[in-house]
């Protein structure tokens, strides 16, 4: 499943909502309309109908509002713990030039661009990966070791490759390209079903209400916990995949805990503090599960290591 752990690995995430500008550039009649009247349009543009009044828009025509991201660096000796820092944009998202969409996009592509890491998402070759490349082309933000194709696969990263370890699509790799209904997983059911926190606060259908309600922070918030219930499922598939004993395994997952901790008694950012109680809430869970499975003779839940959510 996942075939290589990269010596640096980031596990990302976008949010984003219609761009009103966007219609004022497309269309001509949306050229003088407010920003409400300017969604409506593009809204319209893009099938809406009495049933489903405010359809996916195009992400060429959406406007990115927050990028989070878990950064792990591997451990320089066996035996030591990764560095993990939980990282977001914008910095301040009470900042009106903090939330200018450039100055989110361009450090995020710019980093990436300098330290060339593995990248890990959800969903994220069709729809993250893909908005980020839109916009900074529509943008203008030069964004040259993030979109550079090299002509040959050794002699660089290519994020938009079919088939390296550059990218790592987790759900891709979890539906294993297939499609239809049954197919089909969510990030909330492939966490929460492993004891992970799945979308628990919010979900990403809120992020322009939360917008338009000038709650700038909550939307950094969610899109902070889906990057760490990304990182999450990417290190248990990892696992389930090999590349980590149990008890790296177990390190791992408390390494994170600590550094979460470590966010909230030192910085003040009590949002994480909602992350670790939906975590330990699941863990309590599915010891329970497992436990009533075991009383009454059926199958238990599958095993995992000890001191490890389940």
């Amino acid at each position: 499943m996942i075939r290589t752990v990269g010596n640096l690995v980031v596990a990302f995430d976008c949010e984003w909502i219609p761009d009103p500008n966007a219609a004022r550039l497309l269309f001509p009649e949306a050229a003088a309309l407010n920003d409400a009247r300017a969604r409506d349009v593009l809204w319209a543009a893009n099938g809406a109908t009495e049933a489903e009044p405010h359809p996916f828009v195009r992400l060429m025509q959406s406007r990115v509002v927050s990028i989070a991201m878990v950064r792990r660096a591997a451990p320089k000796n066996p035996g030591e713990a990764p560095t993990l820092e939980l990282i977001w944009l914008p910095g301040d998202p009470e900042n009106p030039r903090s939330r200018q969409e450039a100055n989110i996009i361009s450090p995020f592509l710019t980093a990436i661009g300098k330290r060339s890491p593995q990248l890990v998402g959800f969903n994220s070759k069709h729809s993250d990966l893909r908005i980020l490349a839109q916009r900074a082309v529509a943008l203008g933000i030069p964004a040259k070791g993030f979109l550079h194709r090299p002509p040959k696969p050794w002699e660089g990263s290519d994020y938009f490759a079919r088939d390296n370890d550059c990218s790592v699509d987790l759900m891709e790799l979890l539906t294993a390209g297939g499609s239809g209904r049954a197919g089909a997983v969510s990030l909330h059911e492939a966490a929460a079903l492993s004891g992970i926190p799945g979308k628990f606060d919010t979900h990403g259908d809120a992020v322009l209400d939360l917008w338009l309600a000038g709650r700038f922070r909550d939307i950094v918030e969610y899109n902070c916990f889906d990057a760490l219930t990304t990182y999450l499922l990417w290190l248990r598939m990892a696992w389930v995949s090999g590349h980590f004993a149990n008890d790296e395994y177990e390190q791992e997952q408390e390494c994170l805990r600590q550094m979460l901790m470590h966010q909230v008694e030192e910085k003040g950012l009590d949002f994480l503090e909602r992350y670790l109680n939906e975590w330990d809430r699941l863990t309590s869970l599915k010891e329970r599960l497992c436990a009533l499975a075991a009383a009454e003779g059926r199958p238990p839940l599958p095993t995992q290591p000890k001191g490890t959510p389940a």
